[in-house]
């Protein structure tokens, strides 16, 4: 009997990439007609379908929505799961979960099992891989077959379909604001990289008020951090980097991090280095998580109201599932920001 075939098994059989197996099952002409033949052949021999046939045998709803999240260490995304299932069994729909620990392949291989498992639609939350390759043939390919994508928080522009993400140039806006009016005029910044899009517009944020009170920034003071691989050591790299900083730059009195792993991250860092929250140091955060609720000191936060973008992000869908039949515009739906005083700030 031939053994039975997975994208990325045939992708280790022939030394390719996941993302050139798919591409190349789809005949996209990224791939050479070599390549393509060779991969599609293989295919045929082992009896693999693509999602493609798949969904022509897929002939009646399930009721059921895939979900994809890049991880679960944030409270943020637990939340959001909150209001996916709450609208959900409003109206009688069950959510499948898979996480892509921020995989590009991970993610192509979630949306094809998912979509063997015959769901009606997607709710996604990009990969930073995803993000960073810009590779979206999956998401098009899927959008094209008939299966609605609904993106939040991390999306990509060029992709049509409906989204929902926070304001987050306001929202960096309004903290790093917040840090001036409590009187800090040396501000680090704690950044993804510019590949992602929360993490670009909230460092656009954070440069437009600085030049709104006519404070030049200083590169130095500007962290973006590159975390991508195994969590244990990220924080430590990230730790060791703020320190760093602090050690080139004495006189930082204020801290925006971009999300609360971040910014809980600076916290122990000024407790080693002996500096007082908020008396030395005023902190604010992305993020009304946990973390920040229950940190010593409590932070100061904007909060991305996580529970509100999933009951958002469900009903797009459903409502879109509902009426599949017409010609319906895609729409983004914009989640407004809210600042959050605690402790960390004076």
């Amino acid at each position: 009997m031939k053994p039975k075939m997975t994208l990325k098994r045939i992708a280790k059989e022939l030394g390719v990439s996941i993302s050139t197996v798919s591409k190349a099952l789809h005949d996209n002409k990224e791939i050479s007609q070599d390549n393509r033949d060779k991969i599609q052949a293989f295919a045929k021999f082992y009896n693999y379908r693509p999602n493609n046939i798949a969904l022509s045998l897929k002939n009646k709803k399930t009721k059921t929505i895939g979900l994809i999240i890049p991880e679960i260490v944030h409270n943020f995304f637990a939340k959001v799961i909150s209001g996916i299932e709450h609208v959900a069994k409003l109206k009688g729909y069950n959510v499948l979960i898979a996480v892509t620990n921020e995989s590009f392949d991970k993610e192509v291989i979630n949306m094809e099992l998912l979509v063997h498992s015959n769901i009606d639609g997607f709710i996604m939350s990009l990969s930073k891989e995803t993000l960073l390759n810009q590779d979206k043939h999956h998401l098009q390919e899927t959008i094209n077959q008939g299966i609605p994508i609904v993106m939040f928080d991390r999306v990509l522009n060029d992709i049509d379909c409906d989204k929902v993400i926070v304001d987050d140039l306001k929202g960096a806006k309004m903290a790093t604001q917040k840090l001036i009016d409590t009187g800090c005029k040396k501000i680090l910044l704690l950044t993804t990289e510019d590949f992602i899009n929360i993490g670009k517009l909230r460092t656009q944020g954070y440069l437009e008020v600085l030049k709104e009170n006519n404070i030049t920034p200083d590169p130095d003071i500007i962290y973006r951090v590159s975390d991508m691989g195994n969590l244990e050591r990220k924080q430590e790299a990230i730790e060791e980097d703020i320190n760093k900083i602090f050690d080139r730059v004495s006189d930082i009195d204020g801290i925006f991090a971009v999300n609360e792993i971040y910014a809980i991250t600076a916290l122990n860092v000024a407790r080693q280095r002996g500096l007082r929250v908020p008396e030395d140091l005023s902190v604010v955060s992305f993020s009304d998580g946990i973390l920040s609720q229950h940190s010593r000191p409590s932070l100061t936060t904007i909060s991305q109201h996580g529970f509100k973008i999933g009951e958002v992000a469900a009903s797009l869908l459903i409502d879109r599932l509902s009426h599949e039949d017409e010609e319906k515009e895609y729409e983004t739906k914009i989640v407004k920001t809210e600042l959050i005083e605690r402790d960390s700030t004076r």
